[in-house]
């Protein structure tokens, strides 16, 4: 559920189912009926399992460091559906998007679609609207059949590649490279984080049939550390960029700043600009992401670790960042990630877990998690938002992790009173 996209599905009559089809035929005979908004735009795709959003809010802060304009469509959402739809940093507005589900209902587009794939011709819809340089699409779940791959980008990122949506995608990390893949577009570049070798083969292979420029993290292009700062190091274009800062903590953040700067080298050359280092620096140093190790109070985090890859991440950063504070977590997952798994990970740094119900179909219960927890103190939780208000205030650190639905309904919570 997308809060408060029904609300302007009642208003103006447009209905959309909430179920998962993969697949585009639907979606192109649905912007066909809206007259293609979406081949007025410049796009940079970005499909991955983990690293979608730090890579575009990297790139988005380098872009508009530069003075561009910039669109972009992320899910799920921080509070609800407009920060989805985003130019420069600011979402779409009530008037906006009215505007915006008029044309939908005007286009007969009721009943025809899902929910992310109404959203996402309203994206292009209103996106088309603006004077926009590009737009920074996230691919909502693979990239082969998902809703957004109609278009022909700039450039592809494929930021990292494991098991995940194996109901949709498939068991293997095969399966699931062949989906992410699929945003390869002929004679198109795409730049790849650091793959399994078993997917790292599939797109290897996509991109040598679609004729696109491969440009590899550890290969084309890579970052180190140097004292406090970072350096990247491209040896396509034969530079290096030294004395980089992140403000975004974690050593995976690395990979995510450097991927995004790879793709800005490919954005400028086709908007015929010049990179300017200083201001790559500065786009670096200003990018923080919400629901991404984010301090929401004092001493309470929220960091969106929904499957083990992201789950192992964020284990690396609490040891690097806190490793002689005491750690608790408020969990709530979605019952198709590999819960136990997951939990395996963070009981590494703390024995005391928190689990919560959250308004979600998919969500498994605060009991059934309970019940696969091996935490010496363990809990299911009701109250959550004077749990946190009192964690603040209490030795150590919280961190609320899981589903990022999660982290937007208890945002939401925090918002409506006022902590």
């Amino acid at each position: 559920m997308i809060p408060r996209l029904d609300d302007y599905k009642k208003k103006w009559e447009v209905a959309s189912d909430q179920s998962i089809k993969p697949g585009l035929d639907a979606m192109k005979e649905a912007l066909r009926l809206l007259n293609n908004p979406e081949k007025n735009l410049a796009f940079v795709h970005v499909a991955g399992t983990n690293g979608k959003g730090s890579t575009i809010t990297f790139l988005e802060g380098i872009s508009r460091r530069h003075g561009l304009n910039v669109g972009k469509f992320m899910s799920p959402c921080i509070v609800d559906v407009h920060d989805q739809l985003q130019i420069n940093g600011i979402p779409i507005s009530e008037k906006e998007m009215d505007d915006v589900f008029s044309r939908l209902k005007n286009a007969g587009l009721s009943g025809k679609l899902t929910d992310f794939e109404l959203l996402t011709c309203a994206a292009f819809l209103y996106f088309s609207q603006q004077e926009l340089d590009f737009v920074l699409l996230e691919a909502g779940m693979g990239g082969l059949e998902d809703s957004t791959n109609v278009i022909t980008p700039i450039v592809s990122i494929i930021t990292s590649i494991a098991l995940e949506h194996t109901k949709f995608l498939g068991t293997t990390i095969e399966s699931i490279a062949v989906h992410k893949a699929g945003i390869i577009k002929q004679n198109t570049p795409v730049v790849v984080g650091r793959l399994p070798i078993e997917a790292s083969a599939v797109v290897d292979n996509a991109a040598f049939d679609k004729r696109a420029s491969l440009i590899e993290l550890g290969d084309h292009f890579e970052v180190s550390i140097d004292g406090s700062s970072e350096v990247y190091t491209n040896d396509e274009k034969g530079l290096q960029i030294k004395n980089i800062v992140r403000a975004l903590p974690g050593k995976h953040q690395a990979d995510n700043m450097a991927i995004a700067i790879t793709a800005f080298f490919e954005v400028a050359e086709f908007l015929d600009i010049t990179a300017d280092l200083d201001k790559i620096r500065k786009g670096i140093y200003g990018a923080c992401l919400p629901g991404r190790f984010e301090e929401v109070l004092p001493n309470v985090y929220f960091d969106g670790a929904h499957n083990p890859a992201s789950a192992e991440k964020l284990v690396q950063t609490i040891k690097g960042e806190f490793s002689d504070e005491k750690i608790r977590f408020v969990v709530g997952m979605l019952g198709d990630k590999d819960v136990r798994a997951v939990l395996h990970l963070l009981e590494q740094v703390s024995d005391e877990f928190y689990f919560v119900d959250f308004a979600n179909d998919r969500a498994m219960t605060a009991k059934e998690m309970l019940s696969l927890s091996n935490a010496s103190h363990a809990s299911s939780l009701k109250d959550y938002t004077s749990f946190l208000e009192a964690a603040s205030t209490s030795e150590g650190k919280t961190f609320v992790t899981g589903s990022l639905y999660l982290l937007t309904e208890i945002r939401g919570s925090l918002i409506k009173n006022k902590i």
